[in-house]
């Protein structure tokens, strides 16, 4: 094996850390289910699947007492801190976190958390089993991979890369559409639903990996060739370039018509780089130009 390379004349947008997403809502924190379009729990029917964790979502008892034991254990964290006052003062003490955002969909976040949502037949139920944190193996990691062509699922042991292996693709026009999600911990998630309607919901292991493979996704990334560049945009790519020598560069075109340049490698974005990518915002002619939605 070795580390994963796009096939030639294909470019590699975007490549990150990705598994199943995970309940944040106390009825489902820490659980994840796989249902059909009648939610039935289908993990027993996934061909291949090995055994994993069953989930029950918990009664409002069970909410009730789970939430007054993390009020006790966070009161006397804060108690040893010294900190209790000036924390309830600013709305810290007594409030279970719930991610950064607000649930806009309570029947699939809060009274249930699907992950995988597929009928028989479709595509979210040949993704691969490795994606979930409560079947994979200790050590072993899952990456999501953007092309612009595919989106693959690799996985590695130990953090070599260099054991790279495809556990599963599709064809990039085979996503229907990415559904950025916040009411998470890790800051966000995403649910990519499939053109036959299937969809699965996908969340970096740790708030500290940077997503940018939700990007891609979400919006589709049409490369720039060196040739189509102005004058204006090929200096600020050299000028980007110079900052970042021995490596290279691709230039996509956004929705809003502004132009990304990232810094890249035969095999994509560096997944280890954290909360930093290295990306450069451009106009028509090279010259600054502020955000807008869809560039990122």
């Amino acid at each position: 094996m070795a580390t994963w390379q796009p096939l030639p004349g294909e470019i590699c947008l975007a490549r990150s850390p990705g598994t199943f997403a995970t309940g944040t809502a106390d009825a489902v924190a820490g659980m994840r289910w796989f249902r059909d379009t009648e939610r039935n729990d289908i993990q027993n029917e996934l061909a291949g699947w090995p055994e994993g964790p069953v989930f029950t979502v918990r009664s409002k008892s069970e909410r009730r007492a789970r939430a007054t034991r993390a009020f006790g254990v966070r009161a006397a964290a804060l108690a040893v801190l010294g900190a209790v006052e000036t924390l309830a003062a600013a709305g810290s003490v007594g409030n279970a976190p719930r991610g950064t955002g607000r649930s806009h969909d309570r029947e699939n976040e809060v009274d249930d958390f699907p992950v995988l949502w597929a009928g028989p037949g479709t595509v979210a139920r040949t993704l691969p089993w490795q994606l979930d944190p409560g079947r994979c193996p200790e050590g072993y990691r899952t990456h999501i991979v953007v092309t612009d062509r595919r989106v693959l699922v690799i996985g590695f042991p130990d953090d070599d890369t260099t054991r790279d292996e495809v556990l599963w693709q599709t064809e990039r026009d085979g996503i229907a559409d990415v559904d950025r999600r916040t009411f998470t911990k890790v800051g966000l998630e995403a649910v990519i639903t499939f053109t036959d309607r299937s969809w699965c919901r996908l969340a970096p292991p740790s708030p500290n990996d940077h997503w940018e493979i939700v990007r891609h996704l979400a919006y589709a990334s049409e490369v720039v060739t060196p040739e189509e560049l102005t004058p204006g945009q090929k200096e600020k790519v050299a000028a980007f370039m110079a900052e970042h020598p021995s490596s290279r560069s691709v230039v996509t075109l956004r929705p809003s018509g502004n132009f990304t340049i990232e810094v890249t490698s035969a095999s994509g974005p560096d997944p280890h780089e954290g909360s930093n990518p290295r990306l450069r915002l451009m106009g028509p002619d090279g010259e600054h130009v502020n955000f807008k939605p869809g560039d990122l």
